[in-house]
């Protein structure tokens, strides 16, 4: 069967995900029972609950808060313009695999019409910063 292990490895990360996910809501659930046990020492049961509710929305909101602060620092990171054609070509892969999937494609049917195009596009793809150094020794 093609694919048989894939399908496989595939279902054992999907049941391993399914156990932590399943473990962590469980002991969220246990720690909103103890602190709603723990505050009924000190307050009614109404006034528990919406104390327990209140210490699980604040956690929430600063988690959310600390994760699109994170998206926005890497936003900033992200609008540096990429040096070289191989920077460009990851980027664009990362933003849009599709369209980096089409041009892989397409790249491979030209470089199999015409091989001595793909030396060209490998230098092109090597020459960055190595190319600027070699560049500034040859000026000294």
């Amino acid at each position: 069967m093609i694919g048989g292990g894939l399908a496989r490895g595939l279902a054992r990360k999907a049941a391993i995900a399914a156990a932590a996910a399943a473990a962590a809501f469980v002991a969220v659930a246990a720690l909103g029972a103890t602190i709603y046990y723990a505050l009924l020492f000190l307050l009614p049961p109404l006034g528990a609950a919406a104390l327990t509710a209140l210490v699980f929305a604040l956690v929430a909101g600063l988690l959310a808060m600390s994760l699109t602060a994170r998206s926005a620092a890497e936003d900033e990171e992200d609008d540096d313009e990429p040096e070289g054609l191989g920077e460009r070509a990851f980027g664009l892969i990362r933003e849009r695999p599709i369209l980096g999937a089409v041009a892989a494609l397409a790249g491979g049917w030209i470089f199999l019409r015409n091989p001595a195009l793909a030396t060209m596009v490998a230098a092109a793809f090597t020459e960055g910063r190595h190319g600027r150094k070699s560049r500034s020794r040859s000026r000294r």
